[in-house]
């Protein structure tokens, strides 16, 4: 439908998030981008760009909320979707000298681009865009991996009283005095405490109970040239490396930065524990893939944007299930099913139905209607049945609500 578009199908979504954002003193907004490939669509490829290695598609960039004690995912706070633009092929007889001059003059052209134009401006976008929604009684802390260490992030927050960042560090940084540099700082700092905590697996990692050496202190990190104000920004470093790390394993090393005073071990502590949540973004970009399978439709860019609007805030709901199953399977099934799911459930239960109607059932109920089998219970609840089982469930409830409307 040309009437509607991605910004208008989550922005309801996003307002719902940012009303339950504004019931908590301190909500924590994980920040990431994922590359969705549709490379295949070589008769649609306007309103598609390249995302690195051949691939041909759009880029998504999502501000996720998440409540800071026990990291539960609130929604969707901002969300961002375009696509690069296809560059000119270079002639096929150019020579390396010719490639190499047309390569740096690229380069030129894009250090010159003012920031706003920039890719990496969707970590400031962010910062202002959810400040400008959430009221002035509740404080927004972002999170950024690496790719979110950019002065200009902190450059902004100077400008906003209520809004906070925890980044990785990527650069090892000079600091204010002395030509020092970040690592060599952290690194004299005492060990202050150790902290253990739960690694996710991954392709290329398994999962393990991992135990970190913490270190923390006040830094002034200087200011780029390039910044009018050359007061330096002023931050916490909190660095955790890794002790004992498992043969064949990578160590994690991680130096955090942030605008949250961290003056005792408590508050390192919380630091650390708040950045583990920032998995919860890649979990929901996983989902997103693997679970609404968003890279597998033939669309038109203009219709995918479009589906793209449902399919994230549908990828939202899968993952606070997910996560509601996990740590609290004993909570009320109704704390993730409105009254009609409710009853469709029980009314398809084949089994006898237990005496409390937890979470932990109705997922259960849930996954199987996506397929989930009997003989499978002790295996993981799989995104993908659980995808298929709320569809099933959707058009169950249609089918309820039309019989009694009769």
């Amino acid at each position: 439908n040309p009437k509607t578009e991605f910004s208008k199908i989550i922005e309801p979504h996003c307002q719902m998030t940012i009303a339950a954002v504004e019931e908590h003193e301190v909500v924590l907004s994980v920040g990431d981008t994922t590359f969705l490939d549709y490379r295949n669509i070589k008769v649609k490829r306007e309103g598609y760009g390249p995302t690195g290695n051949g691939g041909n598609g759009l880029i998504l960039h999502s501000a996720l909320a998440i409540e800071p004690e026990k990291g539960q995912t609130l929604g969707l706070l901002w969300q961002k979707l375009w696509n690069r633009e296809h560059k000119p092929k270079p002639s096929k007889d150019e020579t390396l000298k010719q490639k190499k001059q047309r390569q740096a003059k690229n380069r030129q052209i894009a250090r010159q681009r003012p920031f706003v134009e920039k890719e990496s401006y969707k970590w400031v976008e962010a910062l202002i865009e959810v400040d400008k929604q959430v009221e002035a009684n509740t404080r927004v802390i972002h999170i950024f991996d690496r790719e979110g260490d950019i002065a200009e992030v902190f450059d902004q927050i100077r400008q906003l009283k209520h809004t906070g960042v925890l980044v990785r560090a990527s650069h090892n940084r000079s600091l204010d005095h002395n030509s020092e540099r970040l690592w060599d700082t952290m690194e004299s700092k005492p060990l202050r405490f150790e902290q253990e905590i739960d690694v996710p697996g991954t392709a290329n990692r398994q999962g393990r109970r991992s135990k970190l050496a913490v270190r923390f202190s006040q830094v002034n990190l200087r200011t780029p040239y390039r910044f009018d104000n050359r007061k330096p920004f002023t931050v916490y470093a909190v660095y955790a490396t890794e002790i004992d790390c498992p043969e064949g394993e990578t160590p994690l090393s991680w130096m955090l930065l942030t605008t949250e005073v961290v003056e005792d071990v408590l508050m390192a502590s919380t630091i650390l524990r708040w950045y583990t949540y920032r998995w919860r973004v890649e979990d929901y970009h996983k989902i997103l893939k693997s679970g609404c399978q968003s890279e597998r439709y033939r669309l038109a860019a203009i219709g995918m944007k479009t589906l793209l609007g449902f399919l994230s805030v549908i990828a939202v709901e899968l993952l606070q299930v997910t996560y509601l199953h996990r740590s609290q399977p004993e909570a009320p099934a109704l704390a993730i099913l409105n009254s009609v799911q409710f009853e469709v459930l029980k009314a398809k239960t084949s089994q006898k139905l237990p005496d409390i109607l937890t979470i932990g059932w109705a997922v259960e109920a849930v996954a199987y209607l996506g397929g989930y089998l009997e003989h499978r219970r002790k295996t993981p609840i799989g995104i993908q049945v659980l995808w298929r089982g709320w569809l099933k469930l959707h058009d169950l409830c249609e089918g309820w609500q039309l019989a009694r409307n009769t």
